[in-house]
């Protein structure tokens, strides 16, 4: 990854694409809003762990999931546009490699099932991925333009332009009438 790259990243999750990038812009938006913090520090660590640096990189890393709460593991590929809704509880496996805009909520585990090193699971540009979701398994692909609802169990391919609903029965019974 270049440093130029890294920039790009920083422009559009941290400062947004309709102002011209500057660094001013990056700290006053990080001293406005904390929670894009954790947007750019990942950020860089993923940069420094990509180009060699791992020990810097482990450490911020380590920083970062002992305030947030949230574990994308370095190594991931991510693309521009990430975007974290609430990012107590997200574990993202270095496996996987996501395109543009990927808009995760809290709770979601998006990670590989076996001890595979090839595993890979493959997200394409603007998927949304629900409270309480799992993406569990070796070699999945997700389609672009896809929603993922809430509390949803992914564990095959899905394809692009879809919607992925896990049904759920709830069941009420009344144990205040007993028989004598």
């Amino acid at each position: 990854m270049h440093f130029s790259q890294l920039k790009s990243y920083w422009h559009a999750e941290v400062i947004g694409t309709k102002k011209s990038f500057s660094y001013w812009r990056i700290f006053t938006r990080l001293r406005n809003k904390p929670s894009l913090s954790f947007l750019f520090w990942w950020r860089l660590a993923n940069y420094l762990y990509s180009n060699g640096h791992k020990r810097t990189a482990y450490r911020i890393h380590s920083r970062l999931k002992a305030r947030f709460a949230c574990d994308i593991m370095l190594g991931a590929t991510i693309g521009e546009g990430l975007s974290i809704a609430h990012h107590v509880g997200i574990v993202i496996s270095k496996r996987v490699i996501a395109g543009k805009n990927l808009q995760l909520t809290q709770n979601t585990v998006i990670g590989k099932s076996g001890n595979s090193d090839e595993a890979e699971i493959v997200i394409g540009d603007n998927v949304f991925i629900g409270t309480n979701s799992c993406i569990i398994g070796d070699f999945i692909s997700i389609g672009d333009n896809v929603t993922i609802a809430a509390m949803s169990f992914v564990n095959k391919d899905i394809p692009s332009n879809s919607k992925v609903i896990t049904k759920k029965i709830t069941e009420v019974k009344d144990d205040s009438v007993r028989a004598a």
